[in-house]
């Protein structure tokens, strides 16, 4: 009987052996394994020749690892009252240096739903163009919000007006609306009583409101309550970039919307500054982030577009596949199992 040690464990084998001869015994492609002989490697031109001894440590030892598949799992649309989407990512179109850096930005960003505004100066430019030339109707949702508004009066009127023009345009965002009811033009903070007076009235006339809040979660209850097809937390102020101030509250957001109700929509609006404020956003559950200051003031717009496409896809994703618990102390991602080392401290 030949004893030997091998990959730690005691074994009996009935005759004399070489080291290919243990392998092919053992069921391993010598092509695929390094051999060590009692702390020495044996070279695989050695192994045919290279007979075993009484008392031999062997140790047969391959790479272990996995790979991945080109695509990642199919993630399901995202649905906002009657539209669906594959992209969560949702931008704006002011603040751009011009027209072109605002068409090439929200191409590269991937959206298929961007914001506009009502105004009487911003459908025209200093050269007389007007944003419509700029805004292929057959990719985009045209989202028309009601920012500048700080009463649910003006804000009425925005939606109203938005609708008649969407309208004639065949959009199909023509019965839909970002509302926006401010408290105050240095916070830009939303007035909670004129949202919700808003918002009702709006879903009486049969609009699909998408509704700017802040991350307040009762107040996040009764504009759903009130009939909103997605509350709108701010991350933080408007055009602040500070990303998001109080992922407590998104997470509690998060739990009294979708309680009974797994597919309502969240959406963190505003406030974004990077693209690590997107993957934060994203990984705590939410399913979508809004977003335009973030791009459009960047040093180079277009690069910032496809990073916040990225952030918003990897922090789907890393939502999608359930993070790790947070633990105190260390844990080795090698298996302890199988280490050629002679002993632990």
């Amino acid at each position: 009987m030949l004893n030997l040690t091998v990959n730690g464990e005691s074994r009996s084998l009935p005759n004399s052996l070489t080291v290919a001869q243990l392998l092919e015994r053992l069921g391993y492609d010598r092509q695929r394994v390094a051999v060590e002989v009692n702390g020495d490697v044996a070279p695989r031109g050695s192994h045919i020749e290279r007979l075993l001894a009484e008392g031999d440590r062997v140790e047969v030892v391959t790479l272990v690892g996995g790979g991945a598949p080109d695509e990642p799992p199919a993630d399901k649309p995202l649905v906002i009252g009657k539209f669906r989407f594959r992209s969560r990512l949702i931008t704006g179109t002011g603040k751009y240096a011009d027209y072109e850096i605002m068409r090439d930005s929200l191409l590269a960003s991937a959206c298929e739903v961007t914001t506009v505004a009502v105004r009487r100066e911003r459908l025209i430019d200093k050269q007389g163009r007007n944003i419509l030339d700029y805004l292929d109707l057959k990719r985009y949702t045209i989202l028309p919000n009601t920012a500048g508004c700080f009463n649910a009066e003006d804000a009425i009127r925005c939606a109203r007006l938005a609708r008649e023009l969407l309208g004639n345009l065949g959009n199909p965002g023509a019965d839909w609306v970002k509302l926006e009811c401010l408290g105050d033009p240095r916070t830009l903070l939303p007035d909670p009583v004129d949202t919700l007076r808003a918002t009702e009235q709006l879903v009486k006339e049969g609009f699909q409101v998408l509704v700017y809040t802040s991350d307040d979660p009762i107040m996040a209850r009764r504009l759903k309550a009130a009939g909103a097809v997605s509350v709108m937390p701010a991350g933080s102020p408007i055009g602040s970039g500070q990303g998001v101030l109080n992922p407590n509250n998104i997470r509690i957001i998060l739990e009294y919307l979708k309680d009974g109700d797994p597919e309502y929509p969240v959406i963190v609006d505003a406030g974004v500054g990077a693209a690590s404020d997107v993957s934060v956003a994203m990984e705590l559950g939410c399913d979508g982030v809004l977003l335009n200051t973030a791009i459009a003031h960047a040093k180079d717009p277009l690069r910032m577009a496809w990073a916040m496409r990225y952030a918003c896809e990897a922090g789907r994703l890393s939502f999608l596949a359930g993070r790790i618990p947070r633990k105190l102390y260390a844990q080795a991602s090698s298996p302890m199992e199988g280490r050629i080392a002679s002993s632990a401290p």
